[in-house]
Parts: C-alpha cells; sequence; structure tokens
C-alpha cells in the first residue's frame, strides 16, 4: 500500500511538474508595439465573422491543440522612396527622393486588411509593398503639380501625396504616418533656370528696393525741408498777426475818436435841422392859412351859390315830374275803376286825334273810293269776310258815336295839312 501511494504521488508529481513546464508554452504575452493573432478560434464582429481573435497589449490564453498564435509587429518601418523620370504637370521629367514612416494600422477594422494580407509575411515584403504603393501614388501627384509648385511647397506635396496614398493604404492594413520630400531634381535644368530667374528677380527686387529706400530718404528729407519751412512760415505769420493786432487797435483808437467827432458834428446839424423844422412847420401853417382865405372859402361860396341855382333850376322839372307822376297815377286809378273795357274807351277817345294825324298825312291825297280785300287766304287765316266786318264796324261806329268815318277822311283830304299831333308818352301807353 505503502509503494502504491508512493507510486501515486511521484505520477502527480510528474503531472504537475509537466503541466508547470507547458505552462509557458501556454500563456502569451502581447508588448504595446506588436499583436498577436489566435487563430483557431472563431468570433463575430457586426455581420462579420472572423477565424482568429485578436489580442493587443496585454495576454492571452492558447488552447492547446485548438489554436496558434503568431504575432504581427506594429514598430515603424522607415522606407526610402526615389523616383525617377517621372513626369510632373507640363510634361518637365523630375526625380524625386524622399522619406515615409509606415506602420501596420493597430486598429481594426483596418488591422484585419493588415492580418489578412501580411499575416506570416516578414518586414521586408511588408516594407516592399508600402514602397511600391508609395511610388505610384507620388509618380500619380506628380502629374498634376508643376515643377514650381513641387519645388516650392513641399509640405503641400507631401500632404497631397498622404491623401492620395490614403485609401490605398487603408485596403493593405498600413498607416503613413509622415512623408517627408528630401530632394527634388530634374534632368533638363527647369529647375535651374527657376532658380536663376528667382536670382534675378531678387536681384531687381533689391534694386528696387534700394531705389524705393533712396526715394524714401529724398522725401524724408523733403519733409524736414517742409516741416521746417512750415515753422519758419508759421512764426513769421504769427508775428504778422500781432503786428495787424497792434495796426488794428490803433485804427480803432483812431475809429473811436473820429467817430465821437463825427457824432458831434451829426448832433449840431441834428439842433439845426430841428430849429428849422420849426420854421418851417410855421411856414406850412401861414401858408395854409392863407390859401384857406383866398382859394378854400371863396370857392365853398361859389359852391354854395352853384348848388342854389341848380336846385332853382330843378325845381319846376321837378314839380313837371311830379304832376305827370299824379295824372298816370289817376289815369291808372280811373283805368282800374273801368273795368275791362277801359281799353276800348281810352281807344275810342283817342280815335279822333290818330285820325286826324293819318288824314294830315296824306293830306294831299284824293280819295274817292274805300274798298277793302281780305288779303288772307281762307285755309291759312279766316274766311275772307274782313271788309264787311270793317263795314259792319265803321257802320256801327256811326250808329253808337255819330261819326262818320268815310266823311271825316273825305273831308280831311281835302284840307290842308295840319302839324301832326303828338301824343303824350303818358296818356299813350298801357298802363297795365
Amino acid at each position: 500500500m505503502i509503494s502504491a501511494a508512493i507510486v501515486a504521488f511521484g505520477v502527480l508529481a510528474g503531472l504537475l511538474l509537466l503541466f508547470l513546464l507547458n505552462l509557458r508554452n501556454l500563456i502569451y504575452i502581447c508588448a504595446p508595439n506588436e499583436v498577436l493573432i489566435f487563430s483557431g478560434s472563431r468570433r463575430r464582429v457586426g455581420n462579420r465573422i472572423f477565424g482568429y481573435k485578436i489580442v493587443k497589449g496585454g495576454r492571452g490564453y492558447r488552447i492547446p491543440l485548438m489554436e496558434r498564435v503568431d504575432r504581427m509587429d506594429l514598430t515603424n518601418m522607415v522606407i526610402d522612396i526615389s523616383i525617377a523620370n517621372a513626369y510632373s504637370k507640363g510634361g518637365v521629367p523630375l526625380s524625386v527622393h524622399g522619406v515615409a514612416n509606415v506602420k501596420v494600422a493597430g486598429h481594426e477594422p483596418v488591422l484585419n486588411n493588415a492580418i489578412e494580407r501580411f499575416l506570416g509575411k516578414a518586414r521586408p515584403e511588408i516594407m516592399q509593398i508600402a514602397k511600391s504603393t508609395l511610388e505610384g501614388s507620388l509618380r500619380g501627384i506628380l502629374a498634376t503639380m508643376t515643377p514650381e509648385q513641387v519645388n516650392e511647397d513641399k509640405i503641400l506635396f507631401a500632404e497631397r501625396l498622404v491623401q492620395e496614398v490614403e485609401e490605398d493604404m487603408t485596403r493593405l492594413g498600413l498607416v503613413v504616418d509622415t512623408f517627408k520630400i528630401q530632394a527634388v531634381q530634374d534632368d533638363v535644368g527647369y529647375l535651374d533656370s527657376i532658380g536663376r530667374q528667382k536670382n534675378a528677380e531678387i536681384v531687381r527686387q533689391a534694386r528696387i528696393a534700394e531705389a524705393v529706400a533712396k526715394a524714401d530718404s529724398a522725401v524724408r528729407t523733403a519733409e524736414n525741408r517742409e516741416r521746417e519751412m512750415r515753422a519758419k512760415i508759421h512764426a513769421e505769420t504769427e508775428v504778422a498777426k500781432a503786428d495787424a493786432a497792434k495796426r488794428l487797435k490803433d485804427v480803432l483808437t483812431r475809429r473811436d475818436a473820429l467817430v465821437a467827432e463825427e457824432q458831434a458834428t451829426v448832433a449840431a446839424a441834428l439842433a439845426q435841422a430841428n430849429a428849422e423844422v420849426a420854421v418851417q412847420k410855421a411856414r406850412v401853417e401861414q401858408v395854409r392859412r392863407k390859401l384857406d382865405a383866398d382859394v378854400i372859402q371863396p370857392a365853398k361860396a361859389s359852391c354854395e351859390a352853384a348848388e342854389a341855382a341848380a336846385k332853382a333850376k330843378a325845381a319846376p322839372i321837378v314839380a313837371d315830374g311830379e304832376a305827370r307822376a299824379e295824372v298816370l297815377r289817376t289815369l291808372s286809378e280811373r283805368w282800374r275803376q273801368a273795368g275791362p273795357n277801359a281799353r276800348d274807351v281810352f281807344l275810342l277817345q283817342k280815335l279822333d286825334k290818330v285820325i286826324n294825324t293819318i288824314t294830315h298825312v296824306v293830306a294831299d291825297t284824293e280819295i274817292k273810293n274805300v274798298t277793302m280785300i281780305d288779303a288772307r287766304t281762307p285755309n291759312a287765316l279766316g274766311d275772307g269776310s274782313l271788309p264787311l266786318k270793317a263795314a259792319v264796324t265803321l257802320e256801327q261806329i256811326k250808329q253808337v258815336f255819330g261819326v262818320d268815318l268815310l266823311k271825316l277822311v273825305q273831308s280831311r283830304t281835302e284840307a290842308e295839312a295840319r302839324p301832326p299831333l303828338r301824343i303824350p308818352d303818358d296818356v299813350s301807353g298801357n298802363p297795365e
């Protein structure tokens, strides 16, 4: 029993020792500048499934017989880039030498691209692939830039190269930390010509600067002289102003004296004028009284006499007018009292005078027969019985008033012509 226990203990001790000896091969320590790839286990990232797991900076455990561990260096790789006869924009061949710092990306998902492409490859192979990619991109960038741009702004050139190669490097799983252009040369002397042109431009600018400096010096000298002359003129102006002020003060003093003298003269003249005004006022009053006695009073007397004579002369006219007005008022009153036949009565009263006037006009005319003809057409104005009506009217006048108009006309034609009878205006009109 004792021997069996010892054997069992020895076996356990051997197994423990063996486990301790193999434990070092199962635990892997990952440095900060590298990454461990445990192949054999599966993991899912999003929609993708990878057949490995990654440990970056730390430790990992390998499952014996189920996993394999590979290391990938993440340290920097310095790559010299040299290209010759690369044609730039404009067709000028250039030779460019530069240095790029490249490393394997240490972050996912770019690290996955590097693992899939470079796992198991040596660093020289990775550097060669990165160099070829950079040179190709460098030639592409040179084709879009002129030699002047490449030579004058190398930083911009390097930045454009990094931007251009970034996509390609990302696909490879690499990262370009820096890229510097060390030298740009050409085989046809184009840049040398540019350099000589630049030197000539610098010389020209230096000469221009010298000429400008001389001109500035001359300008400053002229400005100093101008300030000096301004100061001198200002001093002379101040002296002239003081002299003018003195003269002005003297003139003002004399002016006050002259003004006082003139005021005294004017006061004397004014007093004399006031006295003369009083005299002239007395003369005016005398002349006014003389004109009143010699002209105005006789004129008033003549005016009053003329007014009295005119009133005396107009008195009969006024009385006659008043009498005529009274006659017309009486006639109008009688006319209204006569009623509607007043007009006919008035005409009959005046008929004798009218006939005498008519017969007097035709006094030298011998009338044997009077024939009345109605010139109106029966259709237009009447029935043609005007002569008959006239004869009836004459007969009625003879019967009513006892006046034979026909005989009266015949007797008047035989008599001598008499002066025409004037019908007064106050009794011949229509009172209405």
